[in-house]
């Protein structure tokens, strides 16, 4: 029985899909490119830590965290879809968008996702917004160490943000909602 031939998309997808990464690192599919990140160090988590507290306390809406969850997101031109591992994942409490959902999940429903630069910042800064973007993902928090800033990316349309408000490590962000709250970024400095 003839097959159809594969697409260098469709190889790409299988064999990072079929990746083994050492403990600790993770893999993600990125604008058709597998990125290998080794894992984050202490001042990178205690960003994630001081966003996840003030969201737990402060959100209007009760939201649930997940750290490090896969999500599969458009992509365009000949990519493959995009799987993208995001520092953190916001979704409201009420729709228990991780129940159930396995290694890699659609973003619908996602609320917010953040990053925290670190090794391969520009990844940050360009090509995961683009992905975040046509993945239609509301809000895009980017806690940019390299230049001392949190940025917020509102507005997807296709694959940018039409919006986006960067205030220095010390001052705060508003996020609005479903959060509604002043996010206090005085102890990122």
């Amino acid at each position: 029985m003839a097959h159809e031939p594969l697409s260098q998309a469709d190889v790409l997808l299988e064999g990072f899909l079929a990746l083994d990464t050492p403990e600790g690192f993770r893999a993600e599919l990125i604008e058709g490119e597998i990125v290998v990140t080794p894992p984050p160090d202490g001042d990178h988590e205690d960003y994630i830590g001081l966003i996840v507290t003030q969201v737990i306390r402060e959100s209007r809406t009760a939201m649930q965290f997940s750290g490090n969850k896969g999500l599969r997101l458009s992509s365009g031109g000949a990519c493959p879809k995009n799987h993208v591992i995001p520092d953190g994942v916001f979704a409201p409490a009420a729709s228990r968008l991780y129940r159930g959902a396995g290694p890699w999940m659609p973003c619908a429903g996602v609320a917010l996702v953040m990053e925290v630069t670190s090794g391969k910042p520009r990844t940050d800064r360009e090509a995961k917004r683009h992905c975040y973007a046509r993945g239609a993902i509301p809000l895009y928090l980017l806690v940019d160490r390299g230049v001392s800033s949190v940025t917020l990316f509102s507005d997807p349309e296709k694959d940018e943000y039409r919006e986006q408000c960067t205030r220095p490590f010390g001052k705060p962000i508003a996020l609005p909602e479903p959060f509604a709250f002043d996010l206090d970024t005085a102890d990122f400095v």
